[in-house]
């Protein structure tokens, strides 16, 4: 648990919101961070990049993310129960290294819909000090919302940046979708940037962070104060969505829906965020807009694009935000909606259901999720499924239901099945051998690393004796390498 002391204060929080990033300092007293950055050259010098097993490989960088500093910021994020996810990477600027071109990472080969709410963040840890001119990580604050920036090639992009610098142990947590890029290294020093990823396991009911005034303040410069109010709002725990009912003329309406469309990416958010203030009334036009923009861009979504270079989530719409933006008025048509003869449609409604989180309605829109669990299309499956996991539900309908996507044929439902069976925390029994099966067996790393997750969070003793029975035949030896096999 979070020392109090150490918890982000309302402006750190609106800064993140607004800006996509917030910096905190470790200190220790026993030269930790020289002592990682000569790991890191040993390892990398003579056995290579070891990816995803570089804390396993270098221990010691544990400690950095349980300072009390750290685990605070990321409480005050995220919520008390995060987690750290299995896929981190050691990134190295050479001296003389170029510019690297802006980009958005991927959700560690899923893809989920970039939701203004956000679940993830990512963490960039310097061993050394850095700065601007060694090559610093850096990005396009206030950007975050965008798939789309002037250009990713840096010498043309017009777009303000901000160089992530600091003393060894500098820490800068940034929102998931930040647009990012290594920069040039003009120094004969070489520039390490330990990056980390962090996801939400229960949907926010109250602050997590030194909260001083539950009210919205406004920020300076800020182009989406509606849009960063609902975060905020949302990060509160507040379910019911503030709308303004008197500017709900069905003319006006009709206008901002067009303006979804329009090509200046800035008028398309805030249409959609003053859509989502207007109530009721915008709630059937907005399905209709749904329904329309999902037909127009599912195609090209699902293809290599520059925030997804896998290819995106088809449900990542500005008429998606605005419904979302809604809240609980809208989850009756939305549950309709996920018996849309399109499937693009029916996957897109289980994505907005399941970011809204609904109260009133939850019986409702778990039971038709459940439904679409076994939806011919993998996409609406795997929408479901993640939706499924934030409304946080757990009766035995939804068990059987996922149990039975266990053994799926695609990938990504699988993983997300895991992922919402480890944030239900249920207790059964039976769930155990079926969960232990994927944790040892599943071809998918991640497949394994939420089935892990899944049981720690049941903790009984079965539980615990099947993670530890993992753990024998897992990487679990820092010091086993080539040059001391015993």
């Amino acid at each position: 648990m979070a020392s109090k002391n150490y918890l982000l204060s309302d402006e750190n929080m609106r800064h993140f919101i607004t800006r996509g990033y917030v910096q905190v300092q470790t200190d220790f007293e026993d030269n930790l961070h020289q002592q990682i950055y000569d790991q890191i050259e040993h390892v990398l010098e003579t056995e290579g990049n070891p990816g995803n097993n570089i804390l396993p490989r270098i221990p010691n960088i544990q400690k950095v993310f349980d300072h009390p500093k750290v685990v605070g910021a990321l409480t005050s994020l995220l919520g008390e129960n995060y987690v750290i996810h299995p896929h981190r990477y050691c990134h190295l600027r050479d001296p003389g290294s170029e510019d690297q071109g802006w980009h958005k990472d991927d959700y560690i080969f899923d893809q989920n819909v970039r939701h203004h709410r956000f679940r993830w963040v990512m963490a960039f840890y310097y061993p050394q000090d850095v700065t601007a001119d060694m090559g610093a990580t850096a990005t396009l604050p206030g950007r975050q919302y965008y798939n789309t920036i002037s250009s990713t090639s840096p010498g043309e992009t017009t777009e303000d940046e901000t160089k992530l610098c600091g003393k060894a142990g500098t820490i800068s947590i940034v929102n998931f979708d930040v647009w990012h890029r290594g920069s040039t290294n003009n120094t004969d020093k070489k520039r390490y940037m330990l990056k980390f990823q962090f996801t939400r396991m229960e949907e926010p009911t109250k602050p997590t962070w030194h909260v001083g005034n539950l009210k919205w303040k406004p920020v300076e410069d800020d182009n989406h104060n509606a849009l960063s109010e609902n975060v905020w709002n949302w990060l509160c725990g507040k379910k019911t969505a503030v709308h303004n009912n008197a500017s709900a003329d069905q003319k006006k309406v009709s206008k901002l829906v067009q303006d979804l469309s329009d090509p200046n990416e800035t008028i398309r958010i805030n249409s959609a965020y003053t859509l989502g203030s207007m109530g009721e009334s915008a709630v059937t036009t907005l399905i209709e807009a749904l329904k329309s923009e999902s037909l127009l861009l599912y195609q090209d979504m699902t293809k290599s694009n520059a925030t997804n270079p896998q290819g995106g989530n088809p449900s990542d719409l500005y008429s998606s935000h605005a419904l979302t933006a809604l809240g609980e008025i809208a989850v009756p048509q939305l549950i309709q909606t996920l018996n849309d003869p399109d499937w693009f449609v029916r996957a897109a409604a289980a994505d907005i259901i399941g970011n809204i989180v609904p109260v009133m309605h939850q019986e409702d829109a778990v039971s038709e999720l459940v439904n679409r669990l076994q939806d011919s299309e993998w996409w609406v499956r795997r929408n479901a499924t993640e939706a499924l996991g934030n409304i946080g539900s757990t009766n035995r309908n939804v068990l059987d239901q996922l149990k039975l996507l266990l053994d799926d044929d695609n990938e990504l439902v699988r993983r997300n099945v895991l992922i919402a069976l480890s944030k239900l925390v249920q207790t059964e029994d039976e769930m155990l051998p079926l969960l232990v099966e994927k944790l040892m067996n599943d071809d998918d790393r991640y497949v394994r690393f939420y089935a892990a997750t899944a049981l720690k969070r049941i903790n009984n003793k079965k539980a615990e004796d099947a993670l530890f029975y993992a753990l024998l035949s897992s990487r679990w030896c820092p010091h086993t390498t080539a040059d001391t096999p015993f």
